[in-house]
């Protein structure tokens, strides 16, 4: 078997190339052993067409996380901050919102004495604890992701890449990870000028276009949407929160599907939203606060998340899914949640949203059809 790692940026025409690894080890799953380096790509180059390859692979995603902001971090350099959650990350691709940077420089968005202002750096060697925790995957397409400017940006960058993960929402970014022959490619858009655009549903289509040509599989991740508990519901239409144009997910949603993508994943409002059916393609609109070390609101709807599990044929068809319910708990760690609070509350967000659309829930969190 073999894992092939590739991040294009569209717009520049730069690929970046990752070393091919063997791994057949009784069976287990391929993993991402080397870390990015980089390669050009002319302008004329068009990847061949290719057939979609039979098998499936795992998927499981997350909504935002924030490890603490310094001083403000988590005891042991975090090395036990996933550690209830880990078993229930694992897939063959792993996604999660990267809310902040990763640095220890550049220069915070906020003024001094601000108290309405949140800006978050956790430093570049806490990477380790996301690659550790078993993702593959980190999307920087998010309202947080330039709280200390170009130069944080490119630590965080350099930190996943050190630690041989994938990134992917800058603009034009693409992240491709091969797993049992199949390739898969990871956008994500925010409605930020550093982000692949979400409110520019034209080129967003034309971006997917571009990694169904290199991919197999394409996987979306959106930070949209209004922020709180009086935002748990889809509108049809576009949401404004503290000024910003914040996107219109469903009609955003509707046209990456639209556009061959498979399933999208949202983040941003820090509450859990309802899970669409759209032909025959899956979208959870938004998985909810998965980790904030004393930044993030706790209690009721604030603190209760889920895991996105989802098997993937290679086709692009949904061959399964369901949910694993989590809660944050003080100050601010991932946990079980035994009582399954998630799947009610995204069962009944679904049914009220989206009708006949909606995804059911069952009470083990499995994901099915109306």
């Amino acid at each position: 078997m073999r894992v092939i790692g590739l991040i294009v940026r569209a717009g520049a025409v730069i690929a970046v190339l990752a070393a091919l690894a063997a791994v057949l080890d009784d069976g287990a799953t391929p993993r991402l052993l080397a870390a990015p380096s980089h390669a050009t790509m002319p302008t004329t180059s068009k990847p061949a067409p290719r057939t979609p390859p039979a098998g499936s692979f795992t998927f499981s995603a997350v909504g935002d996380i924030v490890m603490g902001s310094t001083p403000n971090l988590p005891p042991g350099g975090g090395a036990s901050f996933f550690s209830d959650v880990m078993p229930d990350l694992q897939a063959d691709v792993s996604l999660g919102n990267l809310e902040g940077t990763l640095s220890t420089g550049g220069s915070s968005k906020c003024g001094a004495g601000s108290r309405q202002c949140f800006a978050f750096h956790t430093p570049p060697s806490y990477a380790r604890r996301l690659k550790d925790a078993g993702f593959t995957v980190l999307s920087l397409a998010n309202n947080h992701a330039d709280d200390f400017g170009p130069a944080a940006e490119g630590e965080t960058v350099r930190a996943l890449d050190r630690f041989k993960l994938f990134h992917t929402g800058r603009p034009a970014e693409i992240a491709i990870q091969e797993v049992n022959g199949i390739r898969v490619a990871i956008l994500g858009f925010a409605p930020y000028k550093w982000a692949q655009s979400l409110t520019n549903i034209a080129a967003a289509k034309r971006l997917v276009h571009r990694a169904s040509a290199l991919a197999d599989v394409v996987i979306v991740m959106i930070h949209a949407g209004a922020e709180g508990v009086a935002h748990q519901h889809v509108p049809p239409v576009t949401e404004y929160f503290l000024g910003e144009n914040r996107g219109n997910s469903l009609a955003f949603s509707h046209a990456v599907i639209d556009a061959g993508a498979s399933l999208v994943v949202g983040s941003g409002p820090h509450v859990l939203r309802g899970v669409e059916w759209y032909r025959n393609r899956l979208i959870a609109y938004s998985l909810g606060n998965f980790a904030g070390y004393k930044v993030f609101g706790l209690g009721g709807a604030l603190s209760t998340s889920a895991i996105l599990h989802v098997t993937i044929g290679g086709d692009g068809s949904i061959d399964a899914a369901h949910l694993v319910a989590t809660r944050m708990v003080d100050p601010g760690t991932p946990a079980l949640d035994p009582s399954g609070a998630a799947f009610r509350l995204v069962r009944r967000l679904s049914e009220q949203d989206f009708g006949s659309g909606g995804a059911t829930v069952s009470s083990a969190g499995t994901i099915g059809h109306t």
